[in-house]
């Protein structure tokens, strides 16, 4: 859960999300999960299909946001689903006892729910005000903290963070940092994943 990748087509421009994926993985990134919210389930299989190969290879877990189908489609590692997604259980029940689900959480009481129905780990936020998600209730520091404390499973936390604001997540007994723009905005993405991974080695 260190260096939580969360890819976004929007910041690529002429390169391929698997290529920069690539490069993600390869630097520091150590999740990968595919994000592509106005993409078609079909669209999201195949571009699985291009990403899989290359998390495999580096032992990186590999989940798709949101789409419990295109998941269970493309054979990935999992799924990530917020409060108002697909709920927890009957993402479990479709993808088995093995897979990897995640679950959005805000507030103490979503993450104990979030444990409770069978989450593996939680994602955390918006900790800072971020464009990928402008609707997110943002959570503080303190709340981000208990949470940490209120559940046994992994937390990493989501939203606004790069090299500049991952203090935030200090003394909070988080497990790591997701981020978005701050890898697949970046110009040189290697060098960008390899200066994140340092700096979450530093806070964490």
């Amino acid at each position: 859960m260190h260096l939580y990748a969360v890819t976004d087509s929007a910041w690529l421009g002429e390169r391929t999300l698997a290529e920069c994926v690539e490069q993600a993985v390869e630097n520091g990134a150590t999740f990968v999960q595919l994000r592509e919210k106005h993409a078609s389930t079909e669209e999201i299989v195949g571009l699985a299909q291009t990403i899989i190969p290359i998390c495999r290879a580096h032992r990186v877990p590999f989940l798709i946001d949101d789409d419990v189908e295109a998941a269970k489609l493309a054979g990935a590692d999992g799924v990530h689903v917020g409060q108002s997604d697909t709920a927890c259980a009957e993402a479990r029940r479709i993808l088995g006892p093995d897979a990897i689900v995640g679950v959005s959480a805000q507030t103490v009481e979503d993450a104990r729910a979030a444990e409770e129905a069978g989450a593996d780990y939680l994602g955390v936020g918006a900790l800072i005000p971020t464009p990928t998600k402008p609707d997110a209730v943002d959570v503080t520091k303190d709340e981000l903290a208990r949470i940490c404390s209120a559940v046994s499973i992994p937390v990493v936390g989501i939203g606004g963070l790069h090299a500049g604001t991952l203090d935030v997540l200090a003394d909070t007994g988080v497990d790591g940092a997701a981020v978005v723009s701050a890898i697949f905005a970046a110009d040189d993405i290697p060098a960008a994943t390899r200066a994140l991974a340092a700096e979450i080695d530093r806070v964490l």
